[in-house]
């Protein structure tokens, strides 16, 4: 995965976190903009979600975000 997904990905959990509180759960759509201006970026996430760690749609943004810290 690429530094500027991780990192993106990382700053969306985090901002979830705070705002909703530890239990809040996203999607991989939470780390784009409704109208998707990266189809390589989007297909690089889903990637990583379905196929690698085949995730529910739904997964705790603590999970998401520790995954990612241990660069899985």
């Amino acid at each position: 995965m690429r530094d500027s997904l991780r990192r993106k990905i990382m700053e969306v959990c985090d901002r979830k976190i705070a705002q909703k509180g530890p239990d809040v759960g996203l999607s991989f759509y939470a780390f784009f903009a409704n109208r998707n201006d990266d189809p390589g970026l989007l297909m690089e996430a889903a990637s990583w979600w379905i196929k690698t760690h085949q995730l529910d749609h739904f997964e705790k943004a603590v999970k998401i975000r520790d995954m990612v810290e241990r660069g899985h």
